[in-house]
């Protein structure tokens, strides 16, 4: 045998009875490491209009570990006497992450006041976040979505993009770049993207999201363009067979599996081999918003779990 192989023997033999030497439960970890990390949008649970407090426990209960939280849910918490800190300890004492924020700061209009407006609503926003150990917010085309809104031109939109993320730089909050289907501006995958490479930010994150590429018309053959790092987190939903994309609107969605929507393509092209990504259940149906929110968060997470079973 050679000096090469005895070494390449012993070293294999080192790293097998280092392994037997772990307990059971630390290798299944290893080898079971999760490819997605279900999560519950509030947006999900919102029409019950539970509070910040009850809305993490209710997730808690249900059985999940990550959340989105809603900025102004989150505000009037703190204006009822109440402190970043506290919030973040209660979130820690349920087992919860707040993974990112449902926001609507008017960081990309062309007025300039109204952005300078915007930017600074942003900024406290993102300083408040950190406090409560949100390092993520939703940054859609707030202000420009409206059919009568002006076409922003994209290399402008790329500045102002890069403008919020060097505010994210101070913060440590990373602002996701969100695609929303319906919107007059950043309503397709390749305007989104393009606003994000030419930012030329390397914290760029896109926040895309089933319904909204579907609502939009963008393509899932060129979903497979984006870099597995430009998106941590996911919206997960589905939509009914019966609603073509141009009449079809947020209400409409339904539970993950319930609909016609191609989940497990969307899913197999963003899966990262490198870390999980965030699985984060966001509907607004008012048929949900009539029962009771632990029965649709328990739900929620049931037909996520289903949905990935597979991937």
């Amino acid at each position: 045998m050679s000096v090469l192989n005895r070494r390449q023997t012993l070293a294999v033999l080192a790293s097998t009875a280092g392994a037997g030497l772990l307990p059971e439960t630390a290798t299944a970890a290893v080898a079971k490491k999760p490819a997605f990390i279900p999560c519950l949008n509030m947006s999900t649970i919102r029409g019950q209009k539970l509070g910040f407090v009850k809305e993490l426990e209710t997730a808690s209960k249900a059985g999940f570990r990550s959340v989105e939280i809603w900025m102004d849910t989150l505000q009037n918490f703190i204006k009822e006497g109440n402190t970043p800190a506290q919030a973040r300890k209660i979130a820690g004492d349920l087992g919860i992450t707040i993974e990112n924020a449902i926001g609507f700061a008017p960081w990309i209009v062309d007025d300039e006041a109204a952005r300078a407006k915007g930017l600074a609503q942003l900024k406290t926003e993102m300083e408040l976040l950190a406090e409560v150990g949100c390092m993520r917010v939703a940054t859609p085309s707030v202000g420009a979505q409206t059919p009568q809104s002006s076409k922003i031109d994209l290399q402008k939109a790329a500045e102002r993009y890069r403008a919020i993320l060097e505010i994210s730089d101070q913060t440590k909050v990373i602002p996701h770049l969100e695609l929303w289907g319906f919107s007059k501006n950043l309503n397709k995958l390749s305007e989104v993207m393009y606003v994000a490479t030419e930012s030329g930010h390397p914290s760029a994150r896109l926040l895309l999201d089933v319904y909204h590429l579907y609502k939009g018309g963008s393509s899932l053959d060129t979903l497979k363009l984006v870099g597995k790092p430009g998106v941590e987190i996911f919206h997960i939903n589905d939509y009914p067979a019966s609603l073509p994309r141009e009449t079809i609107v947020d209400a409409d969605r339904i539970y993950p599996g319930d609909g016609v929507a191609p989940i497990a393509q969307i899913l197999k092209t963003i899966k990262n081999p490198e870390r999980p990504i965030v699985l984060s259940l966001e509907v607004f149906n008012k048929t949900y918003y009539a029962q009771d929110a632990l029965v649709v968060a328990k739900t929620g997470l049931d037909k996520i779990n289903k949905v990935i079973a597979g991937i």
